[in-house]
């Protein structure tokens, strides 16, 4: 028996033929647009933080959108890009061994099912290591299309995993005005992840 779709999961199909076959910015901005408050939503009882909330959800996009050619419509996407949102967050818990009960999150998919989020052992496996590396070559190739003052603290947040206070240290800078220019280089990432002519 075939399976069904809402009308909503066949729009996301449909812009997903046309960022994929006709490389359309638009309708990759549309995707975002339709998903980024849920995920992040779903991400913030996961982590528990706006800042890294706000990241990780970055980061599920650029996966997502990084691996668009690979999506199999035996699914909806919505269900697809919460699962790469919440491993990506599992990933991030594990290496920031974050104090947190909200692993028992669970979400619905367009078809009213109840998708929970599967923790196995602390350790990354090899395929989590390596999604973890093609994460961080990922972010290394949207950083370098950002202006100068903006890559050194993306650098110094993602690469060397500083902490606002810490690289307020470094920098010699007001810890409000770290955090204020890094919510704006969050912003520039995004527009290049929705916008960037060149879909990586």
């Amino acid at each position: 028996m075939k399976k069904q779709f809402s009308e909503k999961a066949l729009q996301d199909f449909q812009l997903i033929d046309q960022a994929v076959n006709e490389n359309d910015e638009q309708a990759y901005a549309m995707l975002m647009e339709r998903y980024k408050k849920p995920v992040y939503h779903m991400i913030l009882k996961m982590v528990r933080n706006v800042d890294d909330a706000e990241d990780l959800t970055i980061e599920a996009f650029a996966k997502a959108f990084k691996n668009l050619y690979k999506f199999k419509k035996d699914y909806t996407f919505s269900t697809w890009l919460f699962r790469i949102a919440t491993n990506n967050s599992i990933d991030f818990i594990r290496k920031k061994k974050l104090e947190t009960t909200s692993l028992n999150t669970s979400y619905q998919d367009e078809s009213g099912a109840n998708v929970t989020i599967d923790v196995k052992d602390k350790n990354l496996d090899p395929q989590e290591e390596a999604i973890k590396t093609q994460k961080i070559e990922l972010i290394q190739l949207f950083v370098t299309k950002l202006p100068a003052k903006y890559q050194r603290l993306v650098r110094l947040r993602y690469f060397k995993e500083l902490s606002y206070e810490e690289i307020a240290k470094e920098l010699d800078a007001p810890l409000g005005t770290v955090k204020a220019q890094l919510h704006r280089a969050r912003e520039l990432l995004q527009d290049l992840i929705r916008g960037k002519k060149d879909h990586i």
